[in-house]
């Protein structure tokens, strides 16, 4: 199992959408590249995110980026649907530089990659997520999420 930091707006349509995809192990709601230690600061410079852990057999890098650039606007800075902000960011973070190359790969190859502003970045910090923040639209299916109902569904197993 592999672990790497995805995000792509807020945290809880991301973690919604990529727990259904076949290959994922795990998924955990959580803050990359802070400058603080605790949750309890205002804004610190983090992006919100979800860890994934994920079967590097069943799963490659290239593939979760293309299943994140179904769910963000890639061209979008700081800002994924009504949410607005540095921390709505869109990026992908790991402590595997292999990881980091892949996604890097994924976006130079487009034909596109110049106007990409998803940030591919050396995971430095991550802290999770308050306990309400965790799998949030199971428990609250009608609360906002900037991904439409269909697509956070596509994947899903019935």
């Amino acid at each position: 199992m592999e672990e790497i930091y995805l995000a792509g707006g807020c945290l809880w349509g991301v973690q919604a959408f990529i727990k259904t995809i076949p290959g994922v192990h795990k998924t955990e709601a959580g803050r990359a590249n802070g400058n603080s230690d605790s949750l309890e600061n205002q804004y610190d410079g983090y992006s919100e995110c979800v860890k994934i852990t994920f079967d590097s057999q069943t799963l490659t890098v290239e593939s979760l980026m293309t299943y994140l650039f179904e769910i963000i606007d890639p061209y979008s800075i700081n800002k994924q649907g009504e949410d607005i902000g540095e921390k709505y960011r869109t990026g992908v973070y790991s402590k595997n530089k292999k990881h980091l190359e892949a996604a890097q790969h994924f976006i130079d190859i487009r034909d596109d990659a110049d106007q990409i502003a998803v940030e591919v970045c050396l995971l430095t910090n991550y802290l999770r997520s308050s306990e309400e923040h965790q799998d949030r639209l199971d428990k609250f299916p009608n609360d906002y999420c900037h991904i439409p109902d269909m697509l956070l569904k596509k994947y899903r197993k019935v």
